[in-house]
């Protein structure tokens, strides 16, 4: 449920509207030089501010409360806590009896009986993913000198972002983009057959971020129109290298160390001003919802780093199970 991984295993917790949130981290290995400035670049590629993002402001400052000392891991479990301080809950109350189209306000309700908090979505608010982000951090430095880099490759069906974030706030709506990851320098022999392959886990853990709704690796559902003779990819080195990449990277869910290439579809985030004909639960009546409050125009802008963040995660456990994989950067 909110925890993810066998050695390097975390947990996170809190509310979008609670007193904060964080990451507890178990199975982090000793001797990994850690302070608070390692997750400085990280955290602002997450953070808000920027054309089409939320203007909810916070200072994401990292306290790590346990599993660091004169500077590095322990290897006891470390818990790293994020304040929340800039929450406009009254923003949110008009929720519960009105569901907000396309977001978790009705299953939650129902799941957790009403006990859920609704508070700038609770538990299943995009806030929650900065203890991803933090874990990634680390989690970058164990598969050092593996490198994830995240990008986003386009918004709104446009390859011109600006543009589509432009066009989506003066129509008081919301968009969705198409992320890339690559990983480079990844040895060969990562994931198992099966249910523990390479693109099962990495899709796992790239689910559990919000807004997430489709993966594909490597030539991906453009592979379904393509013959045999395209897809293959040839090798032109004893070490494995390909001419083509269309497997991303992975065959028979192992790594083959060619560069591990997806993709993912990230939605437009649910909360949007413009008005939306939708019903209220306590009378049964339709009604019309205008959603006021701060709310992102295209969350795809800040999803990069938390694919990065999620993909080190899963590269991470991998290696710890895997020692021979893993190269300490302390």
């Amino acid at each position: 449920m909110n925890s993810f991984g066998r050695i390097f295993r975390i947990n996170i917790f809190g509310e979008s509207h609670g007193p904060e949130v964080g990451v507890t981290i178990d199975g982090c290995p000793p001797g990994i030089s850690l302070s608070w400035e390692d997750f400085e670049t990280d955290l602002a590629r997450r953070k808000s501010g920027a054309k089409g993002t939320t203007q909810r402001k916070e200072s994401d400052t990292p306290r790590l409360i346990s599993g660091v000392y004169q500077g590095h891991t322990t290897g006891a479990p470390l818990t790293i806590l994020f304040e929340n301080s800039d929450t406009r809950s009254a923003d949110y109350a008009d929720f519960t009896d009105i569901p907000r189209p396309g977001h978790a306000d009705f299953t939650a309700r129902k799941k957790y009986s009403g006990f859920n908090d609704p508070r700038g979505g609770g538990r299943f608010s995009g806030r929650i993913t900065i203890g991803l982000v933090a874990a990634g951090v680390i989690a970058k430095k164990i598969i050092t000198p593996v490198e994830v880099k995240a990008g986003l490759k386009e918004a709104g069906g446009e390859k011109e972002i600006e543009h589509a974030v432009e066009k989506a706030i003066a129509a008081n709506d919301s968009i969705g983009g198409i992320v890339e990851c690559k990983v480079n320098q990844i040895p060969v022999g990562f994931g198992e057959p099966f249910f523990d392959s390479l693109e099962s886990l990495i899709s796992h853990m790239i689910f559990s971020i919000p807004a997430i709704r489709g993966i594909e690796f490597g030539a991906g559902f453009g592979a379904a129109g393509m013959s045999g003779s395209e897809h293959n990819d040839s090798f032109v080195s004893a070490d494995g290298r390909t001419e083509t990449n269309n497997a991303g990277g992975i065959n028979g869910g192992i790594s083959n160390g060619n560069p591990l290439v997806f993709r993912v579809a990230v939605k437009p985030v649910s909360s949007i001003s413009k008005k939306q004909r939708t019903m209220n639960m306590a009378t049964g009546e339709m009604v019309d919802l205008k959603i006021e409050g701060r709310h992102d125009a295209c969350i795809a802008l800040r999803i990069p780093v938390i694919v990065e963040a999620a993909t080190a995660i899963v590269l991470a456990d991998l290696c710890l199970l895997n020692p021979q994989h893993v190269t300490r950067n302390s």
